[in-house]
């Protein structure tokens, strides 16, 4: 059970706030983010997810800029308030549609109606936005579209002659169009998060892919959606390697160690032909969870070297060349190395012509930072980063300098060839159909290269 549950924006105010038990003080928001604003425990520049202070136990995720915090006094398990915190998040970004500072302030009256429905004296009721429908009943306040901040590169992707508008998922699930038409819209996106770790001289050492096909419906009726996955899809190793990888285009032949589906797929015929027939419940949710563990060609090649160049001098050459195909664009692509303790400044050299590029030295915690605006396939670039000591290294620069870490969100690629070849919506009508757009997004989760 949890005693408090509350927002709060990146300033720390507080948008959202309810005490379920009273047994926590009033002004735990403001003693909560003095705590994690200003971290300073355990080395660490940033809070933990969880932690106890003066005896109340305080959780907290940040979603969409927000953070969502959950307090109690009982000993809970941490990954059941954190996942809790990250379906109050859904619930209700499916209601207002979109999930801001804004969008909370114009509805907080249908927030808190949410908030009484989910959690009833510190205990958990439902996170499904289906048994919620029969039970709230305040209208969203709709926040205009233009007046949100422009999303990132991979809100908007391409399907055939037709481009998604940025907002098209982000409205709300139970609100209709205006004259109560109905929105007929299905959004499919897989989701995969790649962690590789490579080893001084460019060959992987570990590979892992996390993925996720995440569905959002706005199809009236609650037909039956049949979502056909590739036909030479394997769960469970079978000795087989997939480094012929030739792009993220075409079905293959794709190996998942384990995976698993949603309470509302029916497998009837996944063995068979590897569809999946569900009727989806209102509101966003993962259709199926799956982790690969084969060989897969990484979209990124990182190396890294260091050179001294005296006694208080080296040369920190990085090198990074996208492996995908050249129509396909990586977009806020960061990549940071931690430097020697005593390094006092750091001067950038960027190649001819680099255009998009920021460099920077953070000072308090000694780390090269190089960002790119985007990454066209097949393209190599370098920055070299000429480092200055308050003493002598003394050899010991390769012990105290990186590893080099890489984030960035490449749209309409994924590294495991996972493909929906097609998606059928069950309605008699002949006439009816709807949009189905299919989306593919690959991330970092853990992308490493060591010097």
């Amino acid at each position: 059970m949890i005693s408090q549950f509350f927002v709060l924006s990146q300033r720390g105010d507080n948008i959202v706030f309810r005490d379920y038990r009273g047994d926590v003080p009033k002004g735990s928001a403001e003693i909560f983010f003095r705590k994690v604003k200003f971290w300073k425990e355990d080395g660490e520049e940033e809070a933990p997810p969880v932690f106890n202070l003066d005896g109340v136990n305080y959780f907290h995720v940040k979603v969409a800029g927000l953070i969502f915090v959950a307090t109690t006094r009982v000993n809970m398990s941490p990954s059941l308030v954190l996942e809790l915190l990250q379906r109050i998040a859904r619930v209700i970004k499916d209601y207002l549609g979109v999930l801001n500072e804004d969008s909370f302030r114009k509805n907080f009256v249908l927030v808190y109606e949410l908030l009484d429905e989910v959690i009833d004296f510190g205990y958990v009721q439902t996170t499904s936005t289906e048994m919620l429908k029969s039970y709230v009943f305040n209208e969203p306040i709709v926040v205009d579209a233009a007046r949100l901040p422009p999303l990132g590169p991979a809100a908007m992707f391409m399907q055939g002659t037709k481009r998604m508008p940025g907002t098209a998922v982000t409205k709300s699930v139970v609100a209709n169009e205006p004259g109560g038409r109905k929105r007929e819209e299905i959004f499919v996106d897989i989701i995969e998060k790649i962690s590789v770790t490579f080893s001084s001289s460019g060959y992987i050492l570990t590979s892992e892919i996390d993925g996720t096909i995440q569905m959002k419906s706005y199809l009236s009726g609650n037909p039956e959606i049949r979502l056909a996955l590739n036909e030479d899809l394997n769960i469970g190793r079978g000795g087989r390697s997939i480094y012929d990888y030739s792009g993220s285009g075409g079905a293959g032949a794709v190996i998942l160690d384990d995976c698993n589906f949603h309470e509302s797929v029916h497998l009837d015929s996944f063995d068979m032909d590897r569809t999946l027939s569900l009727v989806p419940p209102d509101g966003e949710f993962p259709v199926m969870n799956y982790r690969m563990t084969q060989e897969f060609k990484p979209p990124f090649r990182i190396n890294a070297l260091i050179e001294e160049a005296g006694a208080f001098k080296a040369e920190v050459i990085l090198k990074v060349r996208a492996e995908y195909s050249s129509n396909i664009t990586a977009n806020t692509v960061a990549i940071q190395m931690p430097l020697p303790k005593y390094t006092t400044r750091v001067s950038f050299e960027l190649e001819p012509g680099a255009v998009g590029n920021t460099t920077d030295f953070k000072e308090s915690t000694k780390k090269l930072e190089w960002g790119l605006k985007k990454i066209v396939g097949g393209s190599e670039h370098t920055l070299r980063a000429k480092l200055t000591f308050s003493q002598e290294s003394h050899a010991n620069i390769m012990k105290e300098a990186g590893p080099v870490s890489m984030t960035f969100t490449i749209p309409m690629y994924n590294a495991s060839k996972l493909q929906v070849r097609y998606l059928q919506i069950a309605k008699k009508s002949k006439t009816y159909n709807p949009y189905r757009w299919v989306r593919y997004v690959t991330q970092a989760n853990s992308y490493v290269a060591r010097l």
